[in-house]
């Protein structure tokens, strides 16, 4: 299997009184599979942390029943303990997702020959092909590009989602990549300056909300038409920086309640109330300037 072109990492809606709502959750996947988006369920985005493994095997599961195999489903399987990921990527196997998002262990701070350790464990016992998600902002850990360029020797690694932040570290993925090996944008706003690096997708947040806008960037790009796809960018750009004014994914979360899609609630530790009126505007203005107010 390769990836490439556009995957989101979607929220996972809850109810009033903070149940999950696989109702809203079903009308999101169809959504974004209409688009042509493939599926990242129980990301950071979805909230994982929160939900115990009931939830999370719903969710991923009417993920893959809403996909039905027109995208993949790459489900989030990542965890602190190595032995723990292994677990969860085999319940994700059994689930029916085609692949496992695997971050690199949050708090641990595993140095990089650790790193390779973890990563091949989970894909030789996991039973998914891996794709590796490197956000150090969140985890405090950094995958350097070597070792996930080692690590993609191995066809069991998809590619990286790469959310450091660097340009320089994308190069360094993008030059040492082996064949078939994906480098995709794990942030909206870097997402062109990726493209036109040599990556070949992205897992998108703002592609919750607007999927088509999305794709056609991305599509954009891969055929050059680089006008075009820096025409999106900027169409874009006020509403990614909106949805990350404060912590991913409450933004979104308002969002799509202001679009009537989903509440806005949120768990513990996140609150909704953390959107106050100044980013509120912004979403708005943000959501006028992609036609969706």
């Amino acid at each position: 299997m390769r990836i490439r072109g556009t995957l989101t990492a979607t929220y996972t809606p809850f109810s009033a009184d903070g149940e999950l709502d696989l109702d809203a959750y079903t009308a999101l996947c169809e959504r974004l599979v209409a688009a042509g988006s493939g599926l990242v369920p129980c990301g950071t985005t979805g909230e994982t942390p929160t939900l115990t493994a009931a939830e999370y095997e719903r969710v991923v599961r009417r993920a893959v029943e809403v996909a039905k195999d027109r995208v993949p489903v790459i489900a989030g399987t990542g965890s602190s303990a190595t032995r723990t990921t292994i677990e969860v990527t085999q319940a994700a196997r059994r689930m029916g997702a085609d692949g496992a998002l695997v971050v690199t262990p949050p708090y641990n701070k595993p140095p990089q020959r650790s790193l390779l350790a973890h990563f091949r464990a989970v894909a030789d016992e996991g039973g998914l092909p891996v794709l590796l998600y490197n956000v150090p902002g969140r985890t405090g850990c950094n995958l350097a590009a070597a070792t996930a360029c080692e690590l993609g020797q191995d066809a069991r690694f998809l590619g990286v989602k790469e959310a450091a932040g660097s340009l320089p570290q994308v190069e360094a993925l993008v030059s040492g990549a082996p064949e078939g090996f994906a480098v995709l944008s794990g942030d909206d706003a870097l997402t062109l300056p990726m493209l036109a690096l040599g990556a070949v997708g992205v897992v998108s947040v703002v592609g919750n909300l607007c999927p088509g806008l999305v794709a056609e960037l991305v599509e954009r790009a891969a055929h050059g038409d680089f006008v075009a796809a820096r025409a999106q960018h900027y169409r874009l750009r006020p509403l990614v920086d909106a949805l990350f004014l404060t912590t991913n994914p409450i933004g979104v979360k308002r969002a799509a309640a202001m679009l009537g899609h989903a509440r806005e609630v949120v768990r513990l530790p996140l609150t909704s109330d953390a959107v106050d009126g100044a980013i509120e505007a912004a979403l708005y203005d943000g959501l006028l300037r992609v036609g969706l107010m």
